[in-house]
């Protein structure tokens, strides 16, 4: 009994260490940009924005913004994951038309979540209560206080800050993040 109890215990340890270690290597930026769909198209379109390269020298990578940093949710969005992975190897969005064709319904996607989280991953870098909005432009310093006053997240006015807006998107904005 006491070699079974320690067989399992052994076995706990290397099945937990290397579920952890798994998760923390897909957990990179250089594992999420591996493949050539977000490589070669909405990585080199965030290499152009404010969450890439900016005065401060704090750069956000994909998993700040999409891979939440609480374990629990972290586990759910990795699950949630496979999907992408049946997708990568369907080809569903393997040439850059494939992949514009099915951007607005990505970027849906993810705004919904992230307006469900209430932005969760924004807040990680960007607090409403640590702001300082003496220091923001006065459009800025109101639109932050009204959003702040009506309840709304991040993603309710910053679609597009680290990636381009879906064409349709600009046609129209009122049906962006859809049911």
């Amino acid at each position: 009994m006491i070699g079974v109890l320690a067989i399992g215990f052994v076995a706990g340890i290397i099945f937990w260490g290397g579920f952890n270690t798994a998760m923390e290597l897909t957990n990179k930026e250089s594992f999420c940009i591996a493949c050539h769909e977000m490589k070669d198209n909405v990585y080199r379109e965030y290499q152009n924005t404010i969450h890439y390269s900016n005065r401060s020298g704090v750069r956000a990578t994909c998993p700040d913004c999409h891979v939440p940093k609480e374990w629990i949710y972290k586990v759910a969005r990795k699950i949630k994951a496979t999907n992408e992975l049946y997708h990568k190897f369907m080809g569903t969005i393997d040439t850059p038309e494939k992949f514009e064709a099915k951007r607005l319904e990505l970027a849906r996607n993810v705004w919904r979540v992230m307006k469900k989280t209430d932005s969760r991953e924004c807040r990680n870098c960007h607090d409403y209560n640590s702001m300082d909005y003496v220091k923001q432009e006065r459009r800025a310093m109101i639109q932050h206080d009204q959003g702040l006053e009506s309840g709304q997240t991040c993603i309710d006015c910053h679609k597009g800050i680290a990636h381009e807006l879906p064409a349709m998107y600009e046609v129209d904005p009122s049906a962006a993040i859809g049911p």
